[in-house]
């Protein structure tokens, strides 16, 4: 018996990998993530599958389905949204399998930011602009930040930021920011990225609290912030620089 950790991707049923279909369609118990899965991706499991909503249970009430399946012998798809490795609270769920000697493996699925990226048709490392992402969030009612993890540390560096859980907490978001951004900062905040109801509200760090609370949202939504967002007079990456030689494409002959 195995549990199969699998990343659904970020909301579009076709982001899942190829790997965590087969593994789900292969699986006679499936735990989902109701909340942030979408019911398409249930219809790769068996038609006799016991499907079970995680929403509304505690980590000790999955945990306990997961050791009803190893009693008898089923393997467990465990699907996540985005890729479990992000926010996924899979730590400690593998934590409680290791004492309990419950084998699992872990599939990864396309992340929230990569999809983000994709709906804003932008490269979040551009060269001279930005070439670093930072994954983070802020600290609400949920685990507090780390100590240095705070928002103003990170953005003194600069990098493109990928700004989980906190679209209800923009104002301290902008606020920690904007020192080290500038208020013309672009800023995009992407609903849903990759669902059928997805959409973008672009702005700059001075406006875009505002056009936020306009729209009403409240959940669901990823904050991207830097230059790269508007830049246009970047260079070209070195990769596909005639200049650039390396051992797939070596210097040629005059």
């Amino acid at each position: 018996m195995t549990v199969y950790f699998i990343g659904a991707g970020p909301g579009a049923a076709d982001l899942i990998t190829l790997r965590g279909r087969d593994l789900i369609a292969a699986s006679p118990v499936c735990l989902y993530a109701g909340s942030l899965v979408p019911v398409e991706i249930l219809t790769h499991a068996p038609k006799d599958a016991l499907i079970i909503d995680t929403a509304p249970l505690t980590l000790d009430e999955i945990i306990a389905e997961m050791v009803k399946a190893d009693d008898q012998g089923l393997d467990v798809a465990r699907v996540h949204s985005g890729d479990p490795s992000l926010y996924g609270a899979i730590g400690e769920q593998m934590r409680r399998l290791d004492d309990l000697n419950i084998d699992y493996t872990i599939t990864p699925g396309v992340p929230a930011f990569a999809a983000a990226a994709a709906a804003l048709k932008t490269e979040f490392t551009l060269p001279e602009v930005s070439q670093t992402v930072i994954l983070t969030r802020t600290s609400m009612k949920a685990t507090a930040m780390p100590n240095r993890e705070d928002l103003s540390t990170l953005g003194a560096s600069g990098a493109t930021l990928a700004i989980h859980l906190s679209v209800r907490n923009l104002r301290a978001v902008t606020a920690d920011l904007i020192p080290h951004y500038g208020e013309d900062c672009p800023v995009a905040v992407v609903f849903r990225a990759s669902w059928p109801d997805e959409s973008i509200i672009r702005g700059t760090l001075s406006d875009i609290r505002e056009k936020v609370r306009a729209e009403k949202i409240t959940r669901t939504a990823l904050i991207i912030v830097g230059r790269v967002l508007n830049a246009k007079d970047y260079r070209d990456s070195a990769l596909y620089h005639a200049d650039h030689v390396h051992v797939l494409r070596p210097k040629r002959k005059a």
